[in-house]
């Protein structure tokens, strides 16, 4: 399997310090974390490790080249539970993320639903929520379609961190040949789900992983939260279960791109080392 970074490792830097630091820590792959629509002040002065939507994508291309890293996926995550509105990451964000992805030979876009924030958003039933996925979704899922661009959904919202949740999802899109999961080992195992759960569910149609453990002191708060960002330890040293998940994930036949959601270079190197480890335990 590909092991790569979030290009978030080092605060209130822009995005070719993030490549390089990714590059000297003895990595080659990162992901596009995050991104914005049009122009970002933080950006444009140095000071955030954001991209635009709307960038050349050459300028993008040539920066991943200079670092000698390789980009795996572009983090398109959304709210698609409140409201359109054009203060929200929503549809046209995600169609913009496929677009971009597609010009810059990325093969996934990761998005979710997110929590809602509005009182109309925490009043939709269920159905409603899905119906309110499913909408905000159906474009996307044409672009993504016609750019060859997998579009991916991640655990880190009131359906998506449990296993029936995301099927209901799953099932509402409809479209398996353009529609996967990226399994959140932390977000999935934090609002309540079993990683394992999901690998034994939705198997093949896990096309990227991204890999966090959550410390014993996380456990009151389990079930309560929607996604989790950075884990702050080493794979192994917490309650997830990480070396049975990458062994369940690799005998389903998994071999992509995954990414470290761990903070701390020791912490990161020594995440990597066990997920090659773990990895030849299964492989050889």
């Amino acid at each position: 399997m590909i092991i790569g970074c979030f290009a978030l490792v080092a605060p209130f830097t822009p995005m070719s310090h993030q490549f390089k630091l990714i590059k000297e820590m003895g990595f080659d792959y990162a992901d596009l974390t995050d991104s914005h629509d049009g122009a970002s002040l933080g950006a444009e002065y140095g000071f955030a490790a954001t991209i635009s939507l709307d960038s050349f994508p050459g300028r993008i291309r040539d920066m991943a080249r200079a670092a000698g890293l390789e980009l795996t996926s572009v983090c398109a995550h959304a709210n698609l539970l409140d409201p359109a509105s054009p203060e929200r990451y929503g549809t046209s964000q995600i169609i913009k993320a496929i677009r971009l992805a597609h010009h810059l030979g990325i093969k996934q876009v990761i998005t979710t639903e997110g929590d809602a924030k509005t009182l109309f958003g925490h009043n939709l039933s269920r159905d409603q929520m899905l119906f309110s996925i499913r909408e905000k979704l159906d474009a996307p899922i044409e672009w993504a379609r016609e750019l060859g661009v997998e579009l991916l959904l991640e655990p880190h919202g009131i359906l998506t961190d449990s296993v029936q949740g995301m099927s209901d999802i799953l099932d509402a899109l409809g479209s398996e040949d353009v529609v996967g999961v990226n399994l959140d080992t932390g977000n999935s195992w934090v609002g309540g789900g079993e990683p394992l759960d999901y690998v034994k569910t939705f198997g093949s149609r896990i096309k990227h992983i991204h890999w966090k453990d959550m410390g014993a002191e996380w456990l009151p708060r389990r079930g309560t939260l929607y996604g989790c960002g950075m884990g702050s330890i080493p794979l192994g040293d917490g309650v997830v279960g990480l070396r049975d998940i990458v062994r369940a994930v690799l005998k389903s036949g998994f071999r992509g791109p995954t990414t470290l959601e761990v903070a701390g270079e020791l912490n990161m190197k020594i995440s990597a080392q066990r997920l090659r480890l773990w990895e030849a335990e299964v492989l050889g």
